[in-house]
């Protein structure tokens, strides 16, 4: 299918590895100019040349910018002028208990997951409104709305980013552009990865044993029984992307294989 996205330019924060990554690659495939965005600026140089060794005849950019950090930030948005399609996927996650949380945690887990959307927005959205077309994507999760116990603080984030994307939705009225948010299930990305090799080591199993256990034990009742794959949320981001999806605005999509069973 073409997706009518030849000539659009994307932005995505948090695109050297995992979902990121794998939108980049396939907004590319569609011939979207891309630039993609790290924390490290080694790691975002590296990403950058994958991508180029696979589409060479493809237009990318690589800005690094550390979220925590306002003047990076300040230097990133910047850098970005006549942006069509804006992905905000940047975010980090980690496991502990609530009692565990201290403050500044709470306070960087908001500053990354949702500012930088927040900060991205507030740039990027006049413009698009300005020109009459534009797509914002929040690159959220199921578990803002099925919150962990042991993920507290990541689950807030997500179900702010959701929120944001539902009030800025209602600003598009009576435009081309659209704001919407992708509730990914349980994805193999590469922070998931180590974190899967480091538990199969320790238990002396086979990665795939381990991947299923841990699928069977935390969502066994997933409908695809395993993990999601990155391009497989990416297939939805690229749609979203796209002006065949001008009448999907203001919604939460799930791409979790069933994990929610309410929203």
């Amino acid at each position: 299918m073409d997706l009518k996205l030849k000539g659009k330019k994307a932005f995505i924060s948090g695109s050297t590895q995992g979902i990121g990554f794998a939108i980049a690659q396939q907004l590319l495939e569609e011939g979207v100019s891309v630039t993609i965005n790290g924390r490290q600026e080694s790691k975002t140089k590296q990403a950058k040349k994958k991508l180029q060794n696979q589409f060479p005849n493809a237009e990318i950019s690589a800005v690094s910018a550390d979220f925590t950090k306002k003047d990076e930030v300040e230097n990133l948005l910047q850098k970005l002028t006549d942006i069509d399609i804006l992905i905000n996927n940047v975010g980090i996650f980690g496991i502990e208990e609530f009692q565990n949380i201290n403050d500044q945690d709470w306070y960087n887990y908001f500053e990354i997951n949702v500012m930088s959307s927040v900060r991205l927005s507030r740039k990027l959205f006049p413009q698009m409104l300005n020109k009459n077309w534009g797509r914002i994507i929040f690159i959220s999760s199921e578990s803002g709305v099925n919150v962990p116990q042991n993920m507290i603080h990541y689950g807030m984030t997500k179900a702010a980013i959701s929120a944001i994307a539902n009030g800025l939705s209602k600003l598009t009225k009576g435009t081309e552009v659209t704001v919407n948010t992708v509730l990914g299930g349980p994805t193999y990305t590469d922070g998931v990865s180590k974190v899967v090799e480091h538990i199969a080591g320790a238990q002396n199993l086979e990665i795939e044993q381990m991947k299923n256990a841990i699928i069977q034990q935390s969502n066994p009742h997933i409908l695809l029984q395993r993990f999601i794959r990155p391009n497989e949320i990416a297939n939805l981001v690229s749609y979203l992307s796209s002006p065949l999806s001008i009448a999907t605005n203001g919604a939460s999509l799930r791409a979790d294989s069933g994990v929610l069973k309410t929203i």
